[in-house]
């Protein structure tokens, strides 16, 4: 069996630990960047640059069709999404965060059903064990002391699935990283229009913390982990691209406990072993004969991905 290439092995460590850790810094980041500022100045910055490149690399921007769509796909999956999980983050753990919104890709299966697209038997399995998981993880004490990050979390997922699936099947994007560009301008800029009128206030100069976060976010986050997800997609299986799906949640979880002070208990822990045996059941029920040419979640041949909501897009990854 040929060993995979250096290229490959370091790409799926950014997806794993870049987007692993993106949802600690998005804490980190709390002190001088309040929740929907912090997400929408950080999709505004890193579109615009990733934009920038690919205008520089002669190719095309959207189409007015397209830029429509990036708004409200942008809308759905930043606003929603990410903004969701930021304002979530500011009561609850973000290892358990991570967790809730690993299950993703059951709702995305879910929402893809009014569209012709039947799981098969074992996807079927992945998403009641997933539930189970969610379920117990919702009951825990994390999230029953906060019903509004509860309530936060929720919205943010099912924003993210919804956004994921309509870009598959109603508003497609540009195609590659202009989509994922105008995507992540539209919906900072929603984003940030939320921000004011909510009456959030950017602190400057902003702790150092704070600010190393923040970029980190935008940088290695939006940025970096970006580009090797698409390096993973372009030269490798769609499975193997999109591990970082059960991946992320246990690397979330030792890097809030072990650098953000966070508490998990044994009924979490148990939650967040059902949810990733979950996800891993639904993959491998969309590899198995007879599952859909496009299956819910997976990349449309070489075009739009859905992401996880704290992979912040394309993606967890922006």
């Amino acid at each position: 069996m040929q060993r995979p290439s250096a290229l490959i092995v370091g790409c799926l460590a950014a997806t794993w630990l870049i987007w692993g850790s993106t949802y600690l810094a998005i804490r980190f980041a709390f002190p001088g960047f309040p929740p929907f500022f912090q997400m929408g100045s950080r999709f505004v910055v890193a579109g615009s640059l990733l934009l920038g490149w690919v205008w520089l690399r002669g190719r095309r921007l959207p189409s007015a069709r397209e830029w429509r769509n990036a708004t409200l796909i942008g809308t759905l999956m930043l606003l929603g999404g990410m903004g969701g999980v930021a304002y979530a983050e500011q009561t609850v753990a973000s290892g358990l965060v991570v967790v809730f919104i690993a299950i993703c890709p059951v709702f995305v299966a879910l929402a893809n059903l009014p569209f012709g697209v039947r799981p098969q038997p074992l996807e079927l399995a992945g998403i009641a064990i997933g539930m189970v998981g969610v379920a117990l993880l919702a009951s825990g004490a994390g999230f029953s002391a906060s019903p509004a990050g509860l309530a936060a979390v929720c919205a943010a997922t099912l924003c993210w699935s919804l956004g994921s699936v309509l870009s598959l099947h109603r508003l497609p994007l540009a195609p590659g990283p202009v989509g994922f560009a105008s995507e992540m301008l539209c919906g900072g800029v929603v984003l940030l229009v939320v921000s004011r009128l909510a009456g959030e206030h950017f602190h400057w100069p902003p702790p150092p913390l704070a600010a190393a976060a923040w970029a980190y976010l935008v940088v290695f986050g939006s940025l970096i982990a970006f580009t090797a997800y698409m390096t993973l997609l372009s030269r490798t299986r769609a499975a193997l691209a999109t591990s970082y799906s059960f991946v992320n949640p246990l690397i979330a979880l030792l890097l809030g406990i072990g650098f953000g002070g966070e508490a998990v208990s044994q009924r979490e822990w148990l939650a967040a072993g059902i949810v990733v045996v979950g996800v891993i059941t639904l993959m491998l029920g969309r590899r198995a004969p007879g599952a859909a040419a496009e299956p819910a979640g997976q990349p449309p041949g070489r075009g739009r991905a859905a992401l996880p909501p704290g992979a912040p897009t394309g993606p967890n990854a922006s």
